[in-house]
């Protein structure tokens, strides 16, 4: 079955697709971990360094696993060999099996009792920023993608 006919969009698109994806989330997931820092600053606030180095940390440690996202992905987008792609074409299966499960994990984890304020605070500042910076980078090769179009 052919699926690029299903909301056929131009490549670049794909790539907006992406930025939405990383995004949208990222900003919602650094805004659940900013609260719980709040709160721990002030019930807490010998706390907030180590957390903060925490977060740094995972910061880090996502920047670099999403960079290969970001490459691998970028470049299956833009070298697709037809103009149009289905709107859904900006992942392919693995993809959506890493951000269904990524997706499931992080949600779950807001339900499931006895998980300490201390680990929202310092794990989810650290991985919104890695998805928020994913998506800029996603922008920026868009941006660059109409550039090279035009």
């Amino acid at each position: 079955m052919n699926t690029d006919r299903i909301l056929p969009v131009n490549r670049e698109h794909l790539l907006l697709m992406q930025v939405l994806c990383w995004l949208a989330p990222g900003i919602n997931i650094v805004k659940v971990g900013v609260t719980s820092m709040i709160e721990i600053v002030r019930t807490h606030p010998e706390r907030v360094w180590w957390l903060s180095l925490i977060a740094v940390f995972v910061l880090v440690s996502f920047l670099l696993m999403f960079r290969g996202f970001v490459r691998r992905y970028t470049e299956r987008i833009l070298t697709f060999p037809e103009r149009k792609k289905s709107l859904f074409a900006f992942f392919d299966l693995k993809g959506y099996c890493i951000i269904i499960f990524m997706m499931c994990l992080g949600i779950s984890l807001k339900f499931i009792p006895g998980i300490p304020l201390d680990f929202f605070a310092c794990f989810y500042p650290g991985l919104g920023t890695a998805l928020s910076v994913s998506g800029i980078k996603y922008f920026i090769s868009w941006v660059k993608a109409v550039k090279a179009a035009d």
